[in-house]
């Protein structure tokens, strides 16, 4: 019988608790190998429990979006939930009509469907007619940019802003850590302290998702959820290419990395590990003002974190600790982290943890996402139909007062 999600929660728990103590209690004698061998084992199985809970709240998730994509249709149009629930029964039918067969395979009541919404909200469901994209559910664009938030990394950390439009937009950028207020006595007139303000240019650069081809028999095979399927793939693709810029991207005609950004803080005494004394030097370079941020954190790529959980502090014991209240977020020295595949492993002058908060890098959102379905030859002498989507948005640091720091390697 499957374990429910709130068992597993509980399990995690106590296992988190069971290790915490074993740590934090340990402070009389060296941490010794009987201790270790706990600690490892209390580790891979809060590891297997994580991600057994993940795939439980993956189910839940998909159920819970369904609700709340007929609930937020309802609100936007004025609609009761049952009609709302019928649209978006039909622009389903629709969409999944027009992914296997095109828009000709459309029957009437489809095709009148989309002639009223075409003629009454236009850019409700469409993104371009001449190219049939007002086949596209209405809140496909949102489906797609929250598929993106699921990869994690500097989305996860940053502050995310949808724009209708794509223009370009000038962001405000201040350093405050300088700023502070007074004590004035009774009649007495307050100083000035005038921000200086500069400015940020937020763009609007295209990504591609490239094309997708679809073989025909999964087209035709009823029981394949194909929408799922060519969504995936979309978002999966788009969301690697702007996760990669957001970390590593120069600024030059594409977004600007919170990596390139980040001025270094503290360089490590080796080139190719990190040692404990590199994470504490890190940490102490970024000012107080940020590091009391309910935000701050470490960012790094898996493959550190798998060296960092090897460190130990100066009784010996581990510096990775588990949290222990439900998504309370597991840490290192205290602070939460945020893995990013797309950060360096550890090398000669490499740039391998950031560390601060990140509240301060922007990354806008273009919500109009244009999808296109192709049958040329390119595709059907191959027996397949390709699918491209096309997303717009940028990102980059409006922080100039150190929010976040980065550890360089020795050089070799």
């Amino acid at each position: 019988m499957p374990v429910s999600i709130q068992a597993l929660r509980e399990r995690r728990v106590s296992m988190s608790k069971e290790l915490r103590n074993l740590v934090e209690n340990h402070t009389g004698s060296a941490w010794g190998a009987e201790q270790q061998i706990k600690y490892d084992e209390l580790a891979r199985d809060i590891q297997s429990t994580d991600a057994e809970i993940a795939r439980n709240q993956r189910v839940l998730d998909e159920a819970s979006h369904e609700f709340g994509r007929v609930q937020n249709r309802a609100d936007h149009s004025g609609l009761s939930t049952d009609e709302a629930h019928a649209n978006v029964t039909m622009e389903k039918s629709i969409f999944n009509t027009w992914l296997r067969e095109g828009q000709g395979a459309l029957n009437e009541q489809q095709r009148q469907y989309v002639a009223q919404r075409a003629a009454s909200v236009r850019n409700d469901m469409s993104t371009d007619v001449a190219s049939g994209g007002y086949l596209v559910p209405t809140d496909f664009a949102t489906q797609l940019i929250e598929a993106l938030k699921a990869f994690g990394g500097m989305r996860a950390v940053a502050t995310v802003i949808g724009t209708g439009t794509g223009q370009q937009i000038q962001w405000p950028t201040v350093d405050a850590t300088a700023q502070e207020g007074e004590i004035v006595g009774q009649n007495t007139l307050v100083a000035a302290q005038d921000f200086a303000f500069g400015m940020k240019e937020i763009n609007a650069y295209k990504f591609s998702s490239k094309s997708v081809a679809v073989p025909i028999e999964l087209l035709q095979d009823s029981r394949i959820d194909l929408e799922g399927y060519i969504h995936t793939a979309l978002a999966t693709r788009i969301a690697r290419i702007t996760e990669r810029k957001y970390i590593l991207g120069t600024g030059t005609n594409e977004p600007q990395g919170a990596l390139v950004a980040a001025p270094v803080g503290a360089t490590a005494a080796h080139a190719t590990d990190i040692q404990y004394d590199d994470l504490v030097e890190l940490e102490h370079s970024v000012d107080p003002a940020y590091r009391s941020s309910p935000k701050v954190r470490w960012q790094f790529h898996d493959q550190t974190l798998k060296g960092l959980k090897k460190l130990k502090d100066g009784y010996g014991r581990p510096l990775w600790l588990p949290g222990v209240a439900v998504k309370e977020p597991d840490t290192i020295l205290g602070y939460q982290y945020t893995i990013n595949q797309y950060m360096p492993v550890a090398a000669a002058n490499a740039k391998t943890v950031l560390f601060g908060d990140f509240t301060n890098y922007l990354i806008r959102d273009v919500m109009q996402v244009m999808l296109f379905r192709m049958t040329d030859s390119n595709f059907t002498m191959k027996g397949q139909v390709g699918f491209l989507a096309f997303y717009r948005g940028d990102a980059g640091s409006i922080d100039v007062g150190g929010a976040w720091k980065s550890l360089q390697q020795a050089a070799a």
